[in-house]
């Protein structure tokens, strides 16, 4: 875990990796009870079923943004301490076509594959298969791919300083595009889970008068 918390806390090397270990099972505990360890769950979110994954992540991404912005702001965590990767805009967007094509026809994505397996699903094990081999065929081809990967380079580029805004007027419209999103899957998902239920049922499935009961009790 290379990053900012072992640099302040000044951790070992052992207790860093301990760290690390029990971060990650925080995480993967974190995504089963989300239900990310379900293709179905996963998948939802293309169908306009089930927006659980945009609501789980864009949280995870706002909440993230917030505090560092905060101990960016304090000091104890300066900005240039985290490692961000450099930006290529081609390969990006290939890789990301990409991740999102497997996301679609497998259900998963790599993290919540492991996530999968770990739960005992086959199919998480199938994807994390094809995976293997996806990166076998990159690293065996890397020369080849290399004009691609390498093109465009643009280094340590930062959404406030690309917007060229200050930080916190970018920090503030996330979080408002955040709320707005919530806002607008959810009436996504009613109107979609509204047409797919049979005739005479609620959204999910539930008889439609014993619905409407429910919702005018007390």
């Amino acid at each position: 875990m290379e990053g900012p918390l072992s640099v302040v806390l000044r951790f070992s090397h052992p207790v860093e990796m301990i760290a690390s270990v029990l971060v990650g099972m925080g995480f993967g505990f974190a995504l089963e009870r989300a239900g990310f360890g379900t293709a179905r769950n996963l998948a939802a979110v293309f169908y306009g079923r089930d927006f659980r994954v945009l609501r789980v992540m864009f949280t995870a991404i706002v909440t993230a943004m917030v505090g560092v912005y905060f101990l960016d702001l304090a000091g104890p965590v300066p900005l240039s301490t985290l490692g961000i990767l450099d930006t290529f805009p081609a390969a990006q967007a290939v890789g990301g076509f990409l991740v999102g094509a497997g996301f679609i026809v497998g259900g998963y994505c790599p993290g919540t594959s492991l996530v999968g397996a770990v739960s005992g699903k086959l199919d998480a094990l199938l994807f994390i298969g094809g995976l293997l081999v996806g990166t076998l065929v990159y690293t065996l081809g890397a020369d080849t791919f290399a004009p691609l990967a390498d093109a465009g380079g643009r280094g340590r580029v930062l959404l406030h300083e690309w917007l060229r805004l200050p930080s916190g007027v970018v920090v503030f419209a996330v979080a408002l595009l955040a709320v707005g999103a919530f806002w607008a899957v959810g009436r996504i998902e009613r109107w979609v889970n509204r047409r797919a239920a049979p005739a005479g049922q609620g959204p999910q499935g539930v008889p439609a008068g014993a619905a409407a009961a429910e919702r005018r009790a007390p």
